[in-house]
């Protein structure tokens, strides 16, 4: 994950446009402009997600499109069933997939018209969308114990999906990626927070694990979230024309020749330091290769996501925050991550699971990584959302923390417990669910207190506290059932507390399960 967009930058290795909102999953209805079509195809074509290994989500409609010939007679036939349409003027057709059961027997997906289309070892199962930045782009050969999970990962029913197509100015309707399965020598190339959230679910469901991996280092959310939905968003529409004014107002040749001059100087200065036996100062960033990467506002939408609807899916992870926390755009995030969900759900046409990943603890001085924590926090209030509380793992100097078997781990708990009804350990970290005021004292109440709350190591520790004069200080706190209660010596009539209120805070609440608490404060200070 990305601290901010020069951070990014050192860490990238790793259609038509839709009219029309779906009315619920898999019964949807397609309309696509036919600007962006081509009129006549002499073949068949399916989208790149209907390809060998593909997985489909079991017990809901399956929607299958492509394109061919206006008027020719399309049939798509999988396990003995067959729907069949007929493209309009635009060349598009669909059919919807009456539900299949879950399957691990590899099958064909049929699609005949004046030719024949056959996508072999297809399974049906469940299938997730993971997206973000960098920490989610991460690959199991970047993970800790990399060896370890090499040879464990002969798991042929785990399949993933990887959207190699960048930013696009319109939404495509067709992407760039293949199926992948899971294998030893294959596994390395995964996004690991994906993978080992999907390891979990097949490991407890025991049936087919599809997942999309579409993620981009570096990235800001803006880039995630479709154009016309930021435009039509109050809160966001003075950011949306500031951004694109700026966008406007860019200029390519004048940014290259910079570049190259500051590349040139970039090379001496560089020799130089070799001569003298210092490091290499950091290499100057290409600008056109950055907005290239990134899109304008919703290019990343448009090139990446917008290609996968309306694939039937059982739920979406995101991982990303890092690239919003600097530069004064964290207040924002707030109003952008709950439009991302609530647009993803319109535009897929079901309020499908979505949960992510709450930013880890991180050296990154400044108020930007604990309002996005709390933007996360905030977001919860959607229905069928859930987090995963990463405050505990994270590394301090690497914005890239090794351990993505936890992040996997804690989001497929939100997932097992709440999505599929099995009973976990816990679904949630510790999270704040009210208090009140006794006299000098704070009591906060808890939901998720799964076991009961717990200090790890000790006292507890991470709480501040402060009256009307609003000066921090720091608290006592003692654990009392579901309630933290908190007090100091300094502050005889406290008004606000604050927990792990930093980027790199020294916490340790949890519940009985072992999960870390979210970190949170009572006041809406500036």
């Amino acid at each position: 994950m990305l601290a901010n967009d020069a951070v990014g930058d050192e860490t990238v290795r790793v259609h038509s446009s839709m009219k029309t909102r779906f009315i619920r999953c898999g019964l949807v209805l397609l309309s696509i402009s036919l600007s962006h079509v081509p009129r006549a195809r002499a073949d068949v074509r399916l989208p790149a997600i209907f390809s060998e290994h593909a997985v489909l989500q079991s017990d809901v409609a399956v929607p299958v499109w492509g394109w061919a010939d206006a008027g020719e007679k399309v049939e798509v036939s999988i396990a003995g069933r067959t729907k069949s349409a007929t493209p309009g003027a635009d060349g598009k057709w669909m059919v919807n997939l009456e539900p299949l059961k879950a399957d691990a027997k590899p099958m064909e997906l049929i699609v005949k018209g004046k030719n024949t289309l056959t996508v072999k070892d297809v399974l049906v199962g469940e299938v997730w969308l993971g997206s973000g930045q960098s920490n989610m782009a991460l690959q199991v050969s970047r993970a800790k114990d990399f060896e370890q999970e090499k040879a464990a990962a002969n798991l042929p029913e785990v399949r993933m999906f990887t959207v190699s197509s960048g930013a696009s100015a319109k939404a495509e309707d067709d992407c760039k990626g293949s199926w992948v399965v899971c294998s030893p020598e294959t596994v390395g190339s995964f996004s690991a927070a994906l993978f080992f959230f999907g390891r979990e679910i097949h490991k407890v469901l025991g049936g087919p694990v599809g997942l999309i991996h579409s993620s981009v280092g570096g990235t800001p959310i803006e880039s995630w979230i479709a154009p016309e939905a930021q435009k039509a968003s109050p809160e966001l529409r003075a950011s949306f024309a500031m951004t694109n004014s700026a966008d406007a107002s860019f200029n390519a040749e004048e940014a290259k020749a910079k570049y190259e001059k500051a590349l040139a100087k970039w090379k001496e200065d560089a020799q130089a330091a070799k001569a003298a036996g210092k490091p290499a100062p950091p290499s100057p960033r290409d600008p056109l290769a950055q907005r290239a990467r990134k899109g304008n506002v919703g290019g990343l939408f448009n090139g990446k996501i917008a290609p996968l609807i309306p694939y039937a899916i059982r739920g979406a992870l995101w991982y990303q925050g890092e690239a919003n926390a600097g530069g004064g755009k964290a207040q924002l995030y707030q109003y952008q991550l709950p439009l991302l969900v609530t647009d993803w759900r319109k535009r897929w046409g079901c309020e499908f699971p979505f949960a992510w990943v709450q930013l880890p603890n991180f050296s990154r001085p400044g108020d930007g990584w604990p309002l996005v924590r709390e933007a996360m926090l905030k977001t919860l209030r959607l229905p069928k959302t859930g987090m995963a509380i990463t405050i505990d793992i994270g590394e301090q100097k690497n914005i890239h923390p090794a351990n993505k078997q936890d992040v996997g781990r804690r989001l497929s708990l939100w997932a097992l417990g709440t999505v599929y009804g099995k009973k976990v350990e816990s679904t949630s970290g510790p999270l704040p669910a009210g208090h009140e005021v006794r006299s000098s004292e704070f009591a906060l109440k808890f939901s998720h207190a799964d076991g009961g709350l717990a200090a790890k190591g000790g006292e507890v520790k991470g709480f501040t506290i402060a009256g009307v004069d609003k000066q921090w200080k720091p608290a006592k706190a003692r654990i009392e059932g579901d309630k933290v209660i908190v007090s100091s010596d300094e502050v005889s009539k406290p008004v606000a507390v604050r927990y792990a209120w930093q980027d790199w805070p020294e916490c340790n609440l949890t519940n009985g399960t072992g999960l870390p608490a979210s970190p949170f404060r009572t006041d809406d200070w500036n």
